[in-house]
């Protein structure tokens, strides 16, 4: 199981030898030479080709290794009753069709009334650094009734409350767990807030409206309160994930509020499941049941100065030990990941997630270099278990079987099964990726490929630079490989490689710098 919101911040791999002070010398026209051997001599990497090579191909940046936790079985985004099953299902449905009609013509007018109602509330209102005149705040009376309304229609007749809310004055901002598009409409309605959520939501009718007709203040009493969901996305409320900061950094205090869906035949959370499925499960049911609770506020600590880490921290255990669930590292991040995994039609899909809070904090890698990544994985046509194989491994990045493209492969094969996951693939890169020494491995590598010095590396310089690690190719075999090679590298597809080819491919593949090493252990 994912390990609790301290995985937020706890590095993943130890501290690499090179943290160890270097020593910068411009001696070599092409500045950074000095520091890369340096660095070299002082982790006892030499260029000398009689010492013992290591298992490990990348140990030239100052790599020792990485390790891969373990995962999750959890998902957070999977709801549990995607499909009808069972004869009670098809039985109310087929008796709730022409309630869930009526329902659908009430839906349809609060909409449009609210809709109508919110427009004449702005109309003409320019004067957004300052808040809504009271007028416009009793025009929006009626916005409110409909969301009301709203939930009525999608089976919440009542909805029960534990706890009551803060006032303004006493805590500014609000956060909740979140797991249906139904919290907004309902806070709206409740608070009369600043709504704050993904933009996602914002995309939806009425419920974009309402939240861009709010003010984003909380540092002002004369503004409504904020309300923020600090997951960043729906769940399907059985773990909390890693919170955003933005609720926290202000150092405001805090009401925490929990939102509960108890059920037995229908989940209602937003899971992975279509917006429309969700609204027809909703009108088919006789009754949808919610529980809000509100906890008691959460101030930042006086005694000492609480950064927004911890304060986040303090504040989703209170929510997850409310709700009596675990918490995990996973983010938006993940729910992107998975989308892309299914649109591929994998398999398993949920087997492609690598909790990107964890990997965001340990390896400085956003959600869409992650995603590049996994583009990348998929083109190697991973198994059904999302298993990649070594020869799929080689096709993609060009590489033919040779003892260092095995090393390559064996570097992110962690358990030695001789198929790797795509949190091993992300994990080997990222790592390789935030080696100090990787930014000017790269630089060397291409002044090193460029012999003439015109800035830009030919299909033949690149051979010249490449051929000492890929041995035992009959000259056609070798022409073949350098030109894919080639064409990997030429991102642009000018017909030659620049500067800025040559650093975005190795962003792409961070392991091919490997393939540069022989040529920069000779110069260091």
């Amino acid at each position: 199981m994912a390990g609790t919101g301290a995985d937020l911040i706890t590095p993943l791999i130890s501290s690499q030898p090179s943290d160890q002070p270097e020593l910068i010398l411009t001696v070599d026209d092409r500045p950074g030479f000095e520091s890369f051997s340096d660095h070299c001599s002082s982790n006892g990497t030499k260029s000398d080709h009689t010492q013992p090579e290591s298992d490990n191909p990348f140990e030239f940046l100052g790599s020792a290794g990485f390790s891969v936790p373990g995962t999750p079985t959890v998902d957070p985004f999977r709801n549990n009753t995607p499909k009808i099953d069972g004869f009670y299902e098809w039985f109310k449905i087929l008796v709730c069709v022409p309630i869930a009609a009526i329902r659908l013509v009430l839906f349809g007018l609060c909409l449009l009334v609210g809709y109508l109602a919110t427009k004449f509330a702005l109309q003409g209102w320019k004067d957004k650094q300052n808040p809504m005149p009271k007028w416009r705040c009793r025009v929006m009376w009626v916005t409110r009734i409909c969301s009301r309304c709203i939930l009525f229609s999608f089976g919440y007749h009542w909805i029960k409350r534990r706890g009551r809310p803060a006032s303004r004055e006493t805590a500014p901002i609000v956060v909740s767990n979140h797991v249906s598009y139904v919290e907004p409409i309902f806070f709206f309605y409740e608070l009369f807030p600043t709504i704050v959520a993904s933009e996602s939501h914002d995309s939806l009718p009425f419920v974009g409206t309402i939240i861009r007709a709010m003010q984003k203040k909380a540092s002002c009493e004369r503004y409504p309160r904020v309300l923020l969901f600090p997951e960043g996305t729906t769940t399907n409320g059985r773990v909390i994930i890693s919170f955003q900061l933005g609720a926290f950094i202000p150092g405001y205090p805090i009401q925490p509020v929990v939102v509960r869906y108890p059920h037995i035949h229908f989940d209602q959370s937003w899971g992975h499941i279509s917006l429309g499925r969700l609204m027809f499960r909703m009108f088919t049911q006789f009754h949808n049941f919610m529980e809000v609770e509100y906890l008691p506020v959460i101030s930042p600590l006086e005694n000492k100065k609480e950064n927004a880490v911890h304060f986040a921290k303090r504040t989703s255990h209170a929510i997850a030990t409310a709700l009596n669930v675990v918490q995990t590292s996973h983010s938006y991040g993940d729910l992107m990941l998975l989308t892309r995994a299914s649109q591929s039609k994998q398999e398993k899909p949920s087997s492609y997630m690598v909790e990107m809070a964890r990997v965001e904090s340990s390896f400085h890698l956003s959600t869409l270099e992650a995603v590049d990544f996994l583009d990348t994985f998929l083109s190697m046509n991973p198994d059904p278990s999302g298993c990649v194989k070594i020869h799929d491994f080689f096709r993609v990045l060009r590489l033919k079987p040779c003892y260092l493209s095995e090393k390559i492969f064996g570097f992110i094969d962690v358990d030695k099964s001789g198929r790797v996951t795509f949190k091993q693939f992300l994990f080997g890169s990222a790592h390789v990726m935030k080696q100090p020494l990787f930014r000017q491995a790269c630089e060397l590598a291409f002044a090193e490929c460029d012999s003439d010095g015109d800035l830009y590396i030919s299909e033949q310089e690149l051979g010249d630079s490449i051929r000492p690690v890929i041995p035992d190719l009959n000259e056609d075999e070798w022409q073949l490989q350098i030109q894919e090679m080639f064409n990997l590298f030429d991102t642009d597809k000018d017909g030659r490689v620049s500067k800025d080819d040559f650093s975005n491919c190795l962003r792409r593949h961070p392991l091919l710098i490997a393939l540069f090493s022989p040529s920069l252990l000779h110069n260091a």
